[in-house]
């Protein structure tokens, strides 16, 4: 098997593009199996977000209900190769949450440039239980059919904390982001080295294939079942 990155942490060379060095699977220089991929992120997402539309409203409901603040979280991140995109997710946090990030960042558990807090304050009590279901990320459906985002992809970043990535992180986007990923089905809460969670989505992209999504699929719909989201 190829080697999952060509640069390691701490390599500097900032400004580099990062398809330079991620080692990519072959299967990403075929049209057909992109097209594929895509063509399943259409059709998913669309099922999905028509039959789920009723669920949409009661959870908008709740939010609403559970705190002052909108219905949903825009939350800019960077995708493809550093690229800007709004994403959106139902509110889990107290309204202006990102503002009072910079005060909670003593507790961040998570090393490097991202932040993580299994017992943010900031979340609500509906948020909670969106979060620990994984029904807060529903609305990246429609990222997904914007092609802005891929069903199954390396997790998209804050753009705020994209800017602080050094070579080796930015690898993780040499490809589209998605919903779901080798981290989120991989300990997603017991990593706390920024540096693992990115050779893990490195690992996603150098094996890709449209079995290995399917298989990260399947187990994040057991992941979801079973509640493990914080």
């Amino acid at each position: 098997m190829a080697q999952l990155s060509a640069v390691s942490p701490g390599s500097g060379a900032d400004a580099l593009d990062q398809s330079r060095w991620v080692v990519l699977s072959p299967h990403w220089r075929s049209p057909c199996r992109l097209a594929i991929k895509r063509a399943l992120d259409i059709a998913v997402s669309a099922v999905l977000l028509l039959l789920l539309s009723p669920i949409f409203l009661v959870l908008a409901i709740a939010v609403k209900l559970s705190s002052p603040g909108p219905v949903f979280y825009r939350w800019k991140v960077a995708g493809r190769g550093g690229r800007p995109f709004t994403g959106y997710k139902f509110r889990s946090m107290v309204e202006h949450a990102d503002a009072l990030r910079d005060q909670l960042a003593r507790h961040n558990e998570m090393t490097g440039p991202v932040f993580k807090m299994s017992r943010d304050p900031r979340i609500t009590r509906v948020g909670a239980w969106l979060r620990k279901y994984s029904l807060d990320e529903l609305p990246q459906l429609y990222n997904v059919l914007k092609d802005d985002m891929s069903l199954v992809g390396p997790r998209p970043p804050l753009v705020t904390e994209y800017v602080q990535f050094s070579a080796y992180q930015k690898q993780k986007l040499a490809v589209k982001p998605g919903v779901t990923c080798l981290w989120q089905v991989r300990g997603r809460n017991q990593i706390s080295d920024f540096d693992e969670w990115v050779r893990l989505d490195l690992e996603y992209i150098g094996r890709w294939s449209l079995s290995l999504d399917f298989a990260i699929l399947v187990r994040t719909l057991g992941a979801v079942l079973s509640g493990t989201g914080k």
